[in-house]
Parts: structure tokens; C-alpha cells; sequence
């Protein structure tokens, strides 16, 4: 075991261990539900599970307890599979491995799973424990939020009963969120063509890596570089310079995540090679300086490679290039009554190879439909304009805040008399599952709070020992104050 066995809250930190084992990638959540349903058959506790693979896990209240509201508290039980290039690691089948550094827990060059394998831990726990005070609770465990929250979309009518929910899936301790981004996500698509390679040519990797990423809602407002922006931005110069073809281009993995890392294979010209190097060496120093105090981990390499099969037609480098240079990426829009706060966002988030076809994935947010909207209809048509085919989702709703909300008003009060402070209430521009539920509930009263994550969707991911101690606190303690029916 990798967490100290003495590492409180013990009984948090057990399940955790135990959830690491299980391989849970969106749409691939059939071993973590089986797990949960043992878990409630276990410990004597009903429960039910709808076609869509959702489950509901039912505890009964606290004796003396049970005219107390029934709350329901819900996480999502999938997580987003991120890992180092140099890592090998199969998201499908290998565990991963918590280990504890500096107060923090974390794993190695790899994704945690602590969003929101943190919130399902501490549901569990609860379940478990006979001496917490509560009155009825329904534990929902939904699937699939990571890749569109399709689980959340497709909840029946009558799966829950209670109008409170904790949502546990925040990730700044102190703050109570009550209000998040829309979401919907555009898709282009080329039809590859490719030409046999040019002769007398050499062949690159170009690859951008080591730099910080991050979610794509929660940290967008950050300005982390995206590593297909910087590629492309080299590839587009170098192609109008030296004639350079490229046989393969891709970057980025999960559509609500930042690219991290992006890689080219590249022709030269024979003629061309010398300088070539050189003016690689100068744009790589020109990329540094513009970016090394909020990047220091990037890393620009040139790396000869064997020869290529193939390239892609000219035409199709042309429209490519353009189009990955040319897209949005970043904040559109700032909200005005919440500082500091991204309204509208957009981002590139991976631009793939696939068989015959070379998929872009861009994700759009705002906490306005017809904004969110706007900003994908834009993406839409800039690949419109490329000639590329175009898809986009239906997307999830933004959740509306409710500043009179009676049950921030419990946790607020609960907060207080734990810490002696105040919490923040906020809004985030992350997405959250909470505005499709109250499209299937409404009237449903929710705030959604967890303890501190940091690099949430990348292989930095970590969580605080301390600050999940807090959260089991004030956990518990919102329970204890949810007044009678």
C-alpha cells in the first residue's frame, strides 16, 4: 500500500486505494459499477442501476433521524486516462499506483483519478459508516461525465427522489460552487490524401512537449500554452519557408483537457536540410523566451527519424495547417459580475490521424446558450471554410446560480462553525453534472464542493491529504444540519 496506513481519514483513504485498482475510462465503466454494487450488497444497502449504467446506493437514516429531508449525494465514477509520453501505462487493464509526497497524493506519470474518484471514496465511506448522522440518503454514481455526460442526460424521472444534492465533484476546498459552464463540443473532419514522399528528402519528428496543460474549463483562464497552437504555429512558418511536407500530425488527447503534447513527421528537402536546422534552433529560442516563466517544463525537439511512407497532399497541408493555426483557443468572453471568472471559452482540444480521416476536437463553454453557440458556429465555420465536414454535439447546459439557495445556506453555516470563516461562493466555468440534473429535477436545491485538486486531467493531477480531512469534516457536518421535512 502506497498511502500510509495511518493517513486520515483512514476509512476515505482505504476506498480510495481500492477504486485506483479499477480501470474506469468513460464509457468504460462496467468494473467500477460492479464494484459498487458488491460494495452495497455487502453492507445490506439497496440499491438500483438504470439501462444507461447509472446507480443509485440507498442508506437509510440514523435512527431518531428519519423525518429529516432525504439528500442525495452524487459523483461520477469515471476519469480521464492522461499520461506522459515516455510512460507506459494501458488505462484498460493497469491499476494505478496513489503514492503520498509532501502532504499531497498522487501517482507516477499518470493521471490520479481523484475526479472524482475522491467523491466516490467519500460517498463510500459514509455508506459504511453506522455512526454518522444523516438522514436519508441517496448515493447516485453516474457514468460517462468526462466524455459528454451522457449518464447525467439520460437520468430517468424517477431515478432519484431528494431535492438537495451534493455534488462532489469540486475541486478547491473553501468554496461552494453554485452555479457552472454549458458546454458542446465541434468536431472537423479531412478526408486524407496522401503522395508517395518526394525524393531526396529527410525525414523529422518535431515533437512539443512538457508543458503544464490542464482542464480545459477549471484552467482555461490560466493562458497554459497549447502545445498543437506552438507545432502548428513552427509547421505553418517552415512549410512557407522550405517546402517541407508532412506525413502524420497529432496532439492532444481528451477533449475537455489542454494539449499538453503534439508531434509532427516531417520531409525536407535535401537542399533544404542545413537551414532548415538552423531556423528550427532560432524559432525554438523565439517559443522559450515567450514562454519559459509559465512554461519552464517545455521542451522543443528536432529528431531525425526513418524515412517516411507517405505524405499528405499538398492541398490537404495547406487547409490543415491553416485551420490549426488559425483556430481559436483560449477566453472569449469575462464575466462582469463575477471577477475573474471566463464566461465564454473555447479549445483545440486534439487533432488526430485516424485511418482515412483527420479528426480536430475542439470543446466550447459558456454559462450562455446562445453564447456557446456562437463560439462553436464559429469554429464550425472556420473548418467550413477549410472544406472540412462538420459535426457538433448537443452539448450540456450551464446551471443557473441561486444565491438564495437553502442549502448553501446549511453548508455555509456548517463551514463557519467548523472553521471559523466564511467559504467563498463561486461560479466555475468547468462543467459540471449539476445543470442536466436540474434539467431532469427541477426544483432539485444543490452546491457542489470537494477538497483541493490540482492538474486535474494530467499526469501532475494531486490532492491534498489535509484538505480531504476537511471536506470529510464539513461533509458531515452539512449532514447533521439538513432540517426536518
Amino acid at each position: 500500500m502506497e498511502i500510509p496506513i495511518n493517513t486520515e481519514p483512514k476509512i476515505i483513504w482505504k476506498y480510495f486505494e481500492e477504486i485506483c485498482q479499477i480501470p474506469r475510462l468513460s464509457k468504460k465503466e462496467g468494473r467500477i459499477i460492479r464494484y459498487l454494487a458488491g460494495f452495497a450488497g455487502k453492507n445490506n444497502l439497496k440499491f438500483r442501476k438504470d439501462k444507461h449504467g447509472n446507480l443509485v446506493i440507498l442508506k437509510k437514516a440514523f435512527p431518531g433521524k428519519e423525518n429529516i429531508r432525504p439528500v442525495v449525494l452524487q459523483c461520477h465514477t469515471d476519469m480521464v486516462g492522461e499520461k506522459e509520453s515516455n510512460v507506459n501505462h494501458d488505462f484498460n487493464k493497469d491499476p494505478i499506483i496513489p503514492v503520498t509526497r509532501g502532504g499531497w497524493v498522487t501517482a507516477s506519470g499518470t493521471t490520479l483519478g481523484a475526479d472524482d474518484g475522491i467523491g466516490i471514496a467519500a460517498v463510500m465511506a459514509l455508506l459504511e459508516d453506522k455512526e454518522a448522522i444523516h438522514g436519508p440518503l441517496e448515493c447516485l454514481f453516474t457514468v460517462d461525465e468526462e466524455s459528454g455526460m451522457s449518464g447525467a442526460a439520460n437520468l430517468e424521472p424517477d431515478f432519484i427522489n431528494g431535492r438537495i444534492l451534493l455534488n462532489l465533484d469540486s475541486e478547491d476546498e473553501g468554496q461552494f460552487f453554485i452555479g457552472s459552464a454549458g458546454g458542446i463540443d465541434t468536431f472537423g473532419r479531412f478526408v486524407i490524401k496522401t503522395r508517395p514522399p518526394k525524393t531526396k528528402s529527410k525525414t523529422y519528428l518535431i515533437k512539443v512537449s512538457g508543458l503544464k496543460g490542464g482542464h480545459s474549463g477549471d484552467e482555461i483562464h490560466k493562458r497554459h500554452s497549447n502545445a498543437i497552437k506552438l507545432l502548428c504555429r513552427f509547421l505553418w512558418n517552415a512549410s512557407n519557408e522550405f517546402d517541407i511536407s508532412i506525413s502524420r500530425l497529432e496532439g492532444g488527447g481528451m477533449r475537455n483537457a489542454i494539449p499538453r503534447e503534439a508531434e509532427a513527421l516531417i520531409i525536407v528537402p535535401i537542399g533544404k536540410v542545413h537551414l532548415f536546422g538552423s531556423f528550427f534552433q532560432v524559432f525554438e529560442g523565439i517559443l522559450r523566451k515567450e514562454i519559459e516563466s509559465t512554461e519552464p517544463g517545455y521542451r522543443f525537439d528536432l529528431i531525425e527519424a526513418d524515412t517516411a511512407e507517405s505524405r499528405i497532399s499538398g492541398k490537404l497541408q495547406y487547409r490543415l495547417l491553416n485551420t490549426l493555426y488559425s483556430c481559436p483557443h483560449g477566453p472569449v468572453e469575462w464575466r462582469q459580475d463575477f471577477e475573474g471568472i471566463v464566461e465564454t471559452s473555447t479549445n483545440l482540444a486534439s487533432v488526430k490521424f485516424n485511418n482515412n480521416e483527420i479528426i480536430i476536437t475542439t470543446s466550447q463553454r459558456s454559462f450562455l446558450d446562445s453564447a456557446k453557440k456562437d463560439i462553436s458556429d464559429k469554429v464550425a465555420g472556420l473548418f467550413s471554410l477549410a472544406g472540412a465536414s462538420i459535426e457538433q454535439t448537443t452539448g450540456y447546459p450551464g446551471w443557473k446560480p441561486d444565491l438564495d439557495s437553502e442549502i448553501l445556506k446549511i453548508a455555509t453555516g456548517s463551514y463557519k462553525s467548523l472553521f471559523r470563516r466564511n467559504p467563498d461562493i463561486r461560479i466555475i466555468h468547468a462543467g459540471l453534472e449539476c445543470g442536466l440534473i436540474l434539467e431532469k429535477y427541477p426544483g432539485m436545491d444543490m452546491i457542489s464542493f470537494g477538497p483541493n485538486i490540482k492538474g486535474a486531467h494530467t499526469p501532475k493531477e494531486m490532492i491534498n491529504i489535509k484538505s480531504t480531512l476537511r471536506f470529510w469534516k464539513l461533509l458531515n457536518e452539512i449532514l447533521r444540519n439538513i432540517p426536518e421535512v
